[in-house]
């Protein structure tokens, strides 16, 4: 059985990697944006704590020029860079577990070839108030529907379900992130 204090636990470990990783970043004047899951939990919990999902790692979004800059900022606060099938990610050095690692995604380039659009460049971000940079919901809308998996769509369906899925934001998106942002209504009511 889960308990409260294990997500708490959870959390703080997940704040904590988050706080690091920013101050690496932050100290070398590197930009990025929290994206994923953890960006998702921000932006939802800021409009309603009970409705925000608990994820299990870091993804951050950054620029793949600044990627050696990345790994030798991030090596001064216990970071190690590695490139493991694939992914690029910085583990901690003391412990270096992939599923504990920060995950890193690269701005104007897709996840995987088959996605419909790129990761978006750096819009404004939404400031936490540890001041960590979140893509904005915008950005989180877009690639959330690019991957469309099922913890994609969970997340679509968090975001809508506290209004932060505008009809701005919904007339902004290309006509097919525009359609499965209505397939995830629609199945969402059981049609």
């Amino acid at each position: 059985m889960i308990t409260a204090k294990a997500l708490d636990n959870h959390l703080d470990q997940l704040f904590a990697l988050l706080e690091r990783l920013h101050f690496a970043l932050a100290s070398a004047g590197i930009e990025y944006r929290v994206i994923g899951g953890l960006a998702v939990f921000f932006q939802v919990s800021a409009r309603d704590h009970n409705a925000a999902r608990v994820t299990r790692d870091v993804d951050i979004a950054v620029d793949r020029g600044d990627l050696d800059r990345i790994a030798r900022a991030a090596e001064s606060f216990g970071f190690r860079h590695r490139h493991v099938a694939g992914i690029d990610m910085l583990v901690n050095a003391e412990s270096p577990k992939a599923k504990s690692a920060v995950h890193l995604v690269f701005i104007r380039e897709k996840v995987r070839p088959g996605d419909l659009s790129a990761i978006p460049g750096f819009s404004e971000p939404t400031k936490t108030i540890e001041g960590f940079l979140l893509a904005p919901i915008p950005d989180l809308v877009r690639m959330k529907l690019t991957s469309f998996r099922l913890k994609d769509k969970t997340h679509i369906i968090d975001m809508d379900s506290v209004g932060l899925i505008t009809q701005e934001i919904e007339a902004s998106l290309p006509d097919a992130l525009r359609e499965r942002l209505q397939q995830v209504r629609a199945e969402e009511r059981g049609e």
